[in-house]
């Protein structure tokens, strides 16, 4: 009995020691279980806002509307006195700023995220017959599996800009009772043994990546072109456009695919475009919903899935010349650069959740899992952290302490293996201003296809964690 108490005291000892020096992880489901009917109310609301809105217009549009009811003014018309401000760029980035009392170049709280997502852009001569069909002529937008988009149901969204400059704008394929486009697969009777062999990526190539968008022939046989007629007959009946308009449009096929819950407990989230949409709009939230005596700054950016690039993406300079303008507004002796240096800011982009199928192109020490809190991840990039951002010690320790105060379910990783891929966020682009920079957000799995899942409970950490940021002191 003796060596029995003494083994068991032994044991004892042992797990006193792990409690006190190793870190486990705790599900967000158990450290969370008294919220867990917020976070399925803030679900739902996430979820109409990701059904409704699928470009960067109409997201910035919702986001202008969402800000006027909250009380920010345009900056077009802010006085010295303005302490809510929003300005938009091109239509499709959106800045909101909250000032307090404070001078600017003490620095704000500041949370980035991107706005654009995985989509098929209409090329500027979109249309062209091939017997029995009308075709829509696409080009993929970001690193898309194309195969995913394979018999997939197509939304078109976008505007186009008539001969006299008049906008129009578009929606087709999202009403029950309205048409979708698809991109039509081989059967697999005809594979044969070069379907077989062949790779994800050669199963399908680019420049096939044509819709079905007409069938029926119009019904004056003169006409050479009898079907493509058609489309664009009924494209001009109802918005007054013809071929030559297609040249002055922005025009995308995206998922006909509304957001569903995923798994007989509701506990996640399917649905196109998570990756940005969700960090976006909980930016947005925290941002109305948070109690702050910094300045709060909240960036809503285009082009990131295409490399940052063009005078709507993170490398334009909308923020900087945005700041200028409040400082001359109220005549500070500052500059913009000096403000952003002086900030602390969050890149907020989803990363990969764990996937027990592919669990061999991932770290298992070092992946986040679904359903285990809002990840941190220190740096970002491709192999060496090429084209990454890597957070000092110090700002990683005043995030954890943060998140640690708040009591928020937190965890984190690495997009996957070392040399098995990688990617990158805005981060490294903020981080041009010298400003402390880290990438937070919501683990996704399948990313970039067109049903994207995400835990509920982890979205609502991530609110929460955006929320605190705001708060920090």
């Amino acid at each position: 009995m003796a060596k029995d108490k003494k083994i068991n005291e032994q044991k004892n000892e042992k797990s006193k020691l792990e409690k006190e020096l190793f870190y486990e992880q705790k599900s967000a489901w158990d450290e969370l279980h008294e919220e867990k009917k917020q976070a399925d109310k803030l679900s739902k609301e996430y979820r109409e806002f990701l059904d409704n809105y699928k470009t960067e217009r109409e997201i910035v549009e919702y986001a202008q509307k969402i800000a006027k009811k909250n009380g920010f003014v345009d900056i077009k018309d802010a006085t010295p006195s303005t302490k809510k401000i929003y300005a938009t760029n091109h239509s499709k980035n959106i800045v909101l700023i909250e000032l307090t009392n404070s001078p600017l170049e003490e620095g704000m709280r500041i949370i980035g995220t991107h706005i654009d997502s995985l989509r098929l852009d209409l090329k500027m001569s979109p249309v062209y017959e091939t017997n029995p069909f009308l075709m829509i002529n696409l080009h993929y937008y970001g690193g898309i599996k194309k195969y995913h988009w394979l018999n997939t149901p197509l939304a078109m969204h976008g505007v186009v800009f008539n001969n006299k400059g008049e906008k129009i704008e578009i929606t087709i394929g999202e009403k029950e009772d309205e048409p979708v486009f698809v991109i039509s697969d081989l059967l697999p009777h005809l594979e044969g043994s070069e379907g077989r062999e062949k790779l994800a990526r050669d199963i399908i190539k680019g420049e096939e990546l044509d819709a079905i968008g007409a069938t029926i022939p119009i019904e004056d046989k003169k006409i050479k072109e009898r079907i493509k007629a058609t489309f664009l007959k009924i494209m001009n009946d109802k918005y007054k456009i013809t071929e030559r308009d297609f040249a002055s449009a922005e025009l995308s096929l995206y998922p006909a695919v509304k957001s569903r819950e995923v798994g007989i407990d509701r506990g996640m989230i399917g649905a196109p475009a998570h990756d940005d949409r969700i960090c976006s709009y909980l930016g947005l939230e925290a941002l109305l919903k948070s109690d702050s005596k910094k300045a709060k700054l909240l960036l809503w950016v285009d082009k990131e899935e295409i490399g940052s690039k063009g005078n709507t993406s993170m490398e334009s300079t909308f923020l900087e010349n945005t700041i200028e303008k409040i400082i001359a507004l109220r005549k500070e002796k500052t500059t913009a650069k000096e403000v952003l240096q002086n900030s602390k800011a969050i890149s907020g982009d989803v990363t990969s959740g764990f996937d027990p199928k592919f669990a061999d192109k991932m770290d298992p020490t070092n992946m986040n899992k679904p359903g285990y809190g809002v990840a941190v991840e220190k740096y970002t990039g491709a192999g060496g952290k090429s084209y990454g951002s890597d957070a000092n010690a110090e700002y990683i320790s005043w995030i954890r302490m943060m998140l640690q105060d708040a009591k928020i379910p937190w965890q984190h990783g690495e997009l996957g293996k070392v040399d098995q891929g990688g990617g990158g966020t805005i981060a490294y682009i903020l981080a041009k201003y010298n400003m402390n920079i880290v990438d937070m957000g919501t683990p996704v799995l399948a990313m970039h296809s067109p049903f994207e899942i995400v835990s509920k409970i982890d979205l609502y950490a991530t609110y929460k964690a955006y929320k605190a940021f705001y708060e920090r002191k």
